[in-house]
C-alpha cells in the first residue's frame, strides 16, 4: 500500500504547513513534559516483573490526559464536513484485522518494549541529539526501506 501525504488545495496550502507545523511542535512539547522521550518511563510503565511496586503507572496519566483531549476534541471535529484547511479528511478507508496489521501491531509492541521509545518521540529525542533516540530513528527508516524493497521484489516476482 503506497500512502501519499493529502495535497491541500493552493488556497490553503500555507495555512495547511503552518497549522501541520504547529500542531507537531505541540505534540512534541507533550510529548517530552510527559516523559515519553525518555525510554526508562516507557520501560517502567511495561515491566511488571517486580510486581506492582517497581512498577511506573505515570505513563498511563499521560494517556488518561491525552484521551480527556482527545476524544472530546474528535467529537467536535467530526461533526464538520470538512477540515478547517483541506477539502476533505483524509482518515484510513481499509477496516479488517488481517495478519499484516496483527503482525505490525506485534513488532511495533515488542520494538517500544525493549527500546522504550515509539516513533513520535524517537524523532522527539532527536532535537535533543539523543543518542537513543538516533539509532531507534535510523533504524526506523533502514526497517522502511527494508520493507519497501521487500514489497518490490515480491511484487516483480508476482507480476
Amino acid at each position: 500500500m503506497n500512502q501519499k501525504m493529502p495535497k491541500a488545495t493552493p488556497a490553503h496550502g500555507a495555512r495547511f504547513l503552518a497549522t501541520a507545523f504547529l500542531s507537531g511542535l505541540l505534540f512534541a512539547f507533550g510529548l517530552a513534559l510527559g516523559g515519553m522521550t525518555l525510554p526508562s518511563k516507557i520501560v517502567g510503565f511495561l515491566n511488571f516483573s517486580g510486581g506492582l511496586s517497581g512498577w511506573d503507572p505515570s505513563l498511563g496519566l499521560v494517556m488518561g490526559g491525552a484521551l480527556l483531549v482527545y476524544v472530546p476534541t474528535w467529537l467536535w471535529v467530526k461533526r464538520r464536513s470538512h477540515p478547517l484547511f483541506d477539502v476533505r479528511f483524509h482518515v484510513p478507508e481499509r477496516h479488517q484485522i488481517d495478519l499484516p496489521l496483527v503482525a505490525g501491531a506485534i513488532i511495533f509492541g515488542v520494538g517500544w518494549g525493549i527500546a522504550g521509545f515509539c516513533p513520535g518521540p524517537a524523532f522527539v529525542s532527536l532535537g535533543a541529539l539523543s543518542k537513543p533516540g538516533l539509532l531507534l530513528a535510523l533504524g526506523m527508516t533502514g526497517g522502511i526501506l527494508g520493507y519497501r524493497l521487500f514489497q518490490r521484489v515480491l511484487n516483480r516476482g508476482a507480476g
